[in-house]
Order: C-alpha cells, then structure tokens, then sequence
C-alpha cells in the first residue's frame, strides 16, 4: 500500500488535474497504482484494520472498486485531489505501521 501510495504521490506532484488527464499514460498509472493501493488494502487481515482504525482502509477499497467497476466514469481531478490532500496522512500512517510491525517503533503500541 505505502509502495503503491507513494508512486501515486509521485505521479501527480506538482501537477494539476488538467495535467494528468492530458498525459494519458500518466493518468493509466495513476489508475493502476490506485488500483493496486485499493486492491492491497482488501487483503489487510481484519485483525490489523481494527488495531489500525485511522488508516482509510475502506475509502481505499471504495476508490479501487470505482476505478476496476465504473473507470469511464472516473473524474481525475477527484483522484489528484486525493493524491494531494488525503495520502500524505495515509503514507505516513502506513510507514509507522511498517516501522511498529518491523519493530522499529518501541512507542507504539
């Protein structure tokens, strides 16, 4: 998801959304990789989605289902939008999930 999350990061940084939806290649990896940050937040075992309650499992899930089961009808100023405002918190949310299940975080729970 972090993987996933980041390359979304990258793709639309410094861009607009006219930008992304101009650069039809740009705008199919945006796709994939929300695709893939959606896909990989359906397998999180149920044990950690509720020790981890803040992370947006499920807005992952719901955009992953929206890209694979309505893409021509999908609006690339929402998915900059969330690139922009909503997966930065997720990115960081998810690396002290990985430093906590990597054992490097000795202060969180």
């Amino acid at each position: 998801m972090r993987d996933a999350a980041l390359s979304i990061r990258e793709l639309v940084a410094g861009r607009s959304s006219e930008q992304v939806e101009a650069d039809s290649m740009r705008r199919a990896a945006l796709l994939w990789h929300f695709t893939v940050l959606g896909e990989a937040a359906r397998q999180v075992s149920a044990d950690t989605k509720s020790a981890e309650p803040e992370i947006a499992w499920r807005a992952a899930s719901r955009m992953r289902n929206r890209i694979v089961h309505g893409y021509w009808d999908l609006d690339v100023e929402t998915l900059v939008a969330t690139a922009t405002d909503d997966l930065p918190r997720m990115i960081a949310q998810l690396e002290l999930l990985i430093a906590v299940l990597d054992g490097d975080d000795a202060e969180h729970p």
